[in-house]
């Protein structure tokens, strides 16, 4: 015995001396020879497979029992089973397929006869069975479509064919082999092969497909089993075409004419010659201009239907800058050429087909060209009539130039006139920034440049007018803010005034609000708040309770640089039975608030015929002749009424009350005096007053029944006629400025 043998003899006995127990040897209890069985075994059944002993049948009458599955338990109940339970042999009953169940894990029992108690550890064995070559390889198909292209590489795989044996793994019976047993057609140059143990299929040189448009492969599975079993498949191989026909052009050079000026569509049709399939990548064709289009002028496109270049012009030519072009174009197909070398398919070297396309320009008339197009000029609001804005530059491009004239086509405000010869622009009358022409300070007039060529052509010019603001407009109240409305109790409202001014900044905002002091009562009764923050608006409040009536309060409004206009705000103080809206008027006040500026504009006319006819009498040498009718018919015309004589204040006409009749009870009213123009204006409020005035004492006479005829001359009597200066129109109810208005 070596040392290791003893060194562990040793370690051995210390260990059962520290247990305190004796030392026993285990013998073995079950003895079970070898359990074999063969898939799909003929019998005959049952079957001998196998015997098992347990030793301890020496004292014990013993018997043996099975059980689980292939006993007693699925898959297969009654496959096994013991027949002679004293002598412990196994019998199977039936053929087993190990495809089905490759193994059974059965339970053997040794169980006191007598007490029917088992006396030993349960025997758990596993019964494989032996596996045996029934089943040949099978394919996913028993047929296979595939396509390949024409430029196929050769060696590289096309196509992996895969089986299944379901004979047990590992084992010769599941090992497929994969052989070529047939291509058709067989060609020298083209040719296929299947590798033994992947089953992939590879090419073999090149492929034509004008010489073979398909294949047929027929290809067998063979497992390495004893017999071995084998099946087959079929392979069918249509093959694409590729581009291995280089396009050709037709005609190599082609000359056409083309007219300057014109985007013109298929000016030449480029057909080509290819003799791959049609309407495939390698039939269809790609044009190139190589040469001669460096400015851009051409394109060329592929027809898809007849597969040939169309030429056009995508931007016009011209005569004067080149009169003739020369165009290099290519062809090639949408799929690269190929070309089969010592058995490879290999990218093709050769040159591209090329064409020669000479072009000729024909002259034609060419438009007036402006230099530049368009220009902007600056000037001020409000210029004159006179000023020279500008001038156009038109020119012919032709080679033999041609006269031009020049023609305003759009100035919609007709502010301008362009000189036909020189293209000069200038005002004709004066420009207004605040035109509705005009937009964000920019005014544009077209003007037309038109040659004397065959037919005539034109060209376009543009000016652009940019208008620099000028303090040119006042201030004035915004519409909703000249007729305002206020309750007689709201003696505190405030009633919002805003103003708006058409010119720009630094000539509108913020305004400044003043009362006009020259009227008066105005401070006493009115009163003008800015609005913090609000450069537009104000507020006007009244001071002191008014009675229900109209009322106009006269104003100033200024802008930032002092320019100032009158303004006239119509209050109207109502009573308000609702407490915050004022009661309708009557019918005869609202017709009077409608027609006052009617009357008075009516009144300004009289007063103007009042002042032609004292303009008339003062300084014309002339007499008026008239006629008094007689009581008794008889009429005599007499001269009467001469200048310089006094006229009797007691007579009474048309227009003039009699003394004492004016009414003096009645509220003086202030009219809206706007910004002075000429004293005719400042007149506007006495002479609707006096008007006013005359009306009423018309209608007094009139209605006055106490007033008896009287007889005043009798025909054939004569006195002097007083002068018109004595009339009821008093002089210092005029301004002595008032005739030089008129004149």
């Amino acid at each position: 015995m070596d040392i290791r043998g003893c060194t562990w003899l040793l370690l051995l006995l210390l260990l059962q001396g520290q247990s305190h127990q004796p030392l026993r040897r285990s013998k073995r209890r079950w003895v079970l020879t070898t359990l074999e069985l063969e898939e799909e075994d003929p019998g005959p059944f049952p079957k001998l497979v196998g015997e098992l002993f347990n030793n301890m049948s020496n004292n014990v009458s013993l018997m043996y029992l099975i059980r689980g599955p292939g006993v007693d338990e699925f898959p297969e109940i009654g496959l096994f089973s013991i027949e002679d339970h004293q002598s412990g042999k196994v019998y199977v009953h039936r053929p087993v397929d190990r495809e089905a169940t490759p193994s059974f894990m059965v339970y053997f029992d040794a169980v006191d006869r007598s007490t029917g108690e088992v006396v030993d550890e349960s025997l758990i064995f596993n019964i494989r069975i032996r596996d045996v070559n029934d089943h040949a390889p099978q394919f996913a198909e028993k047929e296979f479509n595939i396509t390949v292209k024409e430029s196929q590489a050769s060696g590289q795989p096309i196509f992996q064919l895969l089986t299944v044996d379901l004979d047990q793994e590992n084992t010769p019976n599941s090992q497929v082999l994969y052989f070529l047993v047939s291509q058709t057609p067989l060609l020298r140059e083209s040719g296929f092969r299947i590798d033994l143990i992947s089953g992939e299929v590879r090419l073999s040189g090149c492929l034509n497909y004008e010489t073979a448009p398909w294949f047929t492969l027929v290809i067998r599975a063979t497992d390495c089993g004893e017999p071995s079993l084998s099946s087959t498949a079929i392979i069918h191989i249509s093959v694409e075409e590729g581009n291995n026909h280089m396009p050709t052009f037709m005609e190599n050079h082609y000359r056409i004419q083309i007219s300057e000026g014109q985007v013109e569509w298929g000016v030449l049709y480029l057909p080509v010659q290819d003799q791959d399939s049609p309407f495939t990548a390698a039939w269809r064709t790609q044009f190139h201009i190589l040469g001669g289009n460096e400015e851009e002028h051409f394109d060329i496109m592929t027809d898809p239907e007849t597969n040939q270049g169309v030429l056009n012009v995508i931007k016009p030519l011209d005569y004067e800058t080149q009169a003739a072009h020369s165009l290099i174009i290519v062809v090639e197909n949408q799929e690269q050429l190929f070309s089969c070398e010592e058995g490879q398919p290999q990218p093709s070297t050769k040159a591209m087909a090329s064409a020669t396309v000479s072009i000729h320009v024909v002259d034609t008339n060419d438009p007036p060209a402006f230099h530049p197009r368009s220009f902007i000029v600056s000037e001020e609001d409000g210029a004159r009539p006179g000023i020279r804005l500008g001038a156009f530059n038109a020119t012919d491009p032709d080679r033999v130039a041609s006269q031009i004239r020049y023609k305003l086509v759009h100035d919609p405000a007709d502010w301008m006139i362009v000189d036909e010869r020189s293209g000069v622009v200038t005002t004709k009358r004066q420009i207004d920034r605040e035109s509705p022409h005009v937009n964000d300070s920019f005014y544009t007039v077209t003007v037309h440049a038109v040659d004397n060529g065959l037919p005539p052509l034109t060209g376009t010019g543009t000016l652009v007018l940019y208008l620099s603001d000028v303090n040119d407009n006042a201030p004035s109240l915004q519409s909703h803010s000249r007729y305002l409305e206020v309750c007689e109790s709201a003696r505190d409202k405030p009633l919002l005034l805003e103003a708006e001014d058409s010119d720009l900044h630094p000539y509108s905002d913020p305004f400044t609000f003043d009362l006009d002091s020259a009227q008066r009562d105005v401070e006493d009764t009115w009163m003008l708040r800015t609005k913090q923050g609000e450069g537009r608006s104000a507020e006007l409040l009244m001071l002191r309770s008014l009675p229900p009536g109209d009322y106009l309060v006269p104003l100033f409004i200024a802008d930032r640089q002092g320019l100032t206009q009158k303004q006239t705000v119509h209050v109207r103080v109502c009573s308000c039975p609702s407490g915050s809206e004022c009661e309708n008027r009557s019918d005869v006040r609202l017709l009077w608030w409608a027609l006052s500026p009617v009357c008075a504009a009516l009144a300004v006319l009289a007063a103007a015929l009042l002042c032609l006819l004292r303009c008339h009498f003062a300084f014309g040498p002339k007499r008026l002749r008239g006629s008094i009718p007689s009581e008794n018919g008889h009429q005599t015309l007499i001269v009467y009424n001469e200048e310089s004589k006094a006229l009797s204040a007691q007579g009474h006409g048309m227009f003039f009350e009699p003394r004492g009749m004016r009414n003096r009870s009645s509220t003086p009213v202030y009219l809206d005096p706007l910004v002075p123009r000429c004293p005719l204006q400042l007149m506007e409020g006495r002479v609707v007053e006096t008007w006013n005035q005359k009306l009423h004492a018309v209608d007094v006479l009139d209605s006055d029944t106490g007033y008896q005829p009287h007889v005043y001359r009798e025909e054939g009597e004569y006195e002097g006629a007083e002068t018109l200066s004595s009339l009821t129109v008093l002089e210092q109810d005029l301004s002595p400025e008032l005739p030089d208005c008129l004149t």
